[in-house]
Parts: structure tokens; sequence; C-alpha cells
């Protein structure tokens, strides 16, 4: 699966699949990724080709959570924390999601690999996102 090329600088608030997205209320299913190895990912392929794999990562997620009603609660660095209405929602999207890091060519062949955990919990809507002993265990 290659990312719209349109798309690919595509941010939180301008991503074309975000207005569907409604925050789920209630018994949230959390779903929180990040990149596996980053650190050692960037020191070996170094700040430029590092930042467009990240740029490759985060639509090719972004994309697949928004198939799948994803809400974006929160991206800092390579991480992403996405709230989903239906846990069955948020499996599909990692499903998705992963199929799509690992069809996708990316460039010298190098591999990036996404860690996700999902965990179905009640949750207090804030401001800025959610709390609770649930978010604190799915992270």
């Amino acid at each position: 699966m290659q990312p719209n090329p349109q798309y690919s600088g595509a941010s939180f608030e301008t991503h074309p699949f975000r207005a569907k997205a409604m925050r789920p209320t209630g018994t949230v299913t959390l779903l929180f990724s990040d990149i596996d190895g980053s650190t050692r990912l960037l020191r070996s392929i170094g700040a430029q080709r590092y930042e467009n794999a990240l740029a490759q990562h985060r639509v090719l997620l972004r994309d697949a959570f928004a198939r799948h009603a994803g809400y974006e609660v929160d991206t800092a660095g390579d991480s992403f924390f996405v709230a989903f209405a239906h846990a069955l929602d948020a499996v599909q999207a990692a499903l998705d999601a992963q199929c799509a890091l690992s069809a996708h060519e990316w460039a010298d062949g190098e591999a990036i690999r996404v860690r996700m955990g999902i965990h179905t919990c009640e949750v207090t809507v804030t401001g800025s996102g959610y709390v609770g002993m649930g978010v604190h265990r799915a992270a």
C-alpha cells in the first residue's frame, strides 16, 4: 500500500479522515503504538532518512486508524494514542496498519516495525483527552 502523496504531510488537524472520527466516551478501546527500535534506527539511517520514514509511518497508520473510526487523541515522536468506540475496530485498525507497514516499500529496504497495544476500559473525558487507570494500563 502506497500512501496518497497528496496527504503525505497530513497533520493531526488536517488529515482527510480526521473529521469523520468522533471522540468515543464511556467504555472505549485504546490503542498505543510506537516504532520498535526507533533510536537504533535513527542512528543507523541518519536524521533525513529517519524523518522521511517517520512521515511515511504516520500516513500509513493514520489511514488505517481512520478507516476504522479511530480518534487520534495524541501523537508524540514515533507514537500514537488512538481511541475507538468498539474493540473490533481497534483490532482491525491495528491489523490494517501492520499489513500496510509490511507491504510498504521502504527506502533502501529498511523495514519499520511498530509495536501496538490495545486495551478496553472505562475512561473520563478531559479537555485534552482521557484520564483513568485504564489509560495508564494501556500505555
